[in-house]
């Protein structure tokens, strides 16, 4: 057999010429003691420091139960934040509704009375318009010095005119 090469299956260590410590034990001997060495290497593998740190490197579960009850407290704190933040927020913008909602209120009565006003003074514009002209033709005064209301309701007119008149002089 040459070195290297894998013996046949059938063969027992007894049966082989050149094992050399190994050519008097019997094949079950052999197996026995094979067996042997397998359980001290599991023995061993399970006796390593690797074997140790594995273990010791799992984190208890009560441990583990710990880290969720403080990430779960954490969330509830969170909750808790954004609740308090979003009530004020909502308090912020009914604030804010009404505010505008009670200057709107304002708004409206400043308009109805400035309205009110318009009218007052429109009235008061017609009345005075009707004693003009029922005084004017009692009144001592030259009609060619006086404006008429008509006159008064266009300037433009009036500067148009003027501007004829001095552009012809």
């Amino acid at each position: 057999m040459m070195p290297g090469q894998i013996p046949d299956p059938s063969l027992t260590a007894g049966s082989l010429p050149s094992l050399g410590p190994l050519a008097g034990i019997s094949a079950t001997t052999l197996t026995d003691q094979l067996k042997l060495a397998q359980d001290f290497r599991n023995l061993g593998a399970m006796l390593s420091p690797l074997h140790f740190l594995g273990r010791l490197g799992k984190r208890p579960l009560t441990a583990i139960k710990g880290e969720m009850d403080e990430d779960e407290e954490r969330r509830k704190r969170r909750r808790d934040k954004n609740k308090v933040a979003a009530a004020r927020c909502r308090n912020k913008k009914k604030e804010r509704t009404d505010f505008l909602q009670r200057e709107s209120e304002r708004l409206e009565v400043v308009n109805s009375e400035l309205k009110a006003q318009i009218e007052e003074l429109r009235m008061e514009r017609q009345q005075l318009m009707v004693m003009l002209n029922l005084h004017r033709p009692t009144c001592i005064v030259r009609t060619d010095s006086v404006k008429t209301p008509e006159s008064e309701a266009d300037p433009l007119l009036e500067h148009l005119a003027a501007e004829k008149l001095s552009a012809s002089k």
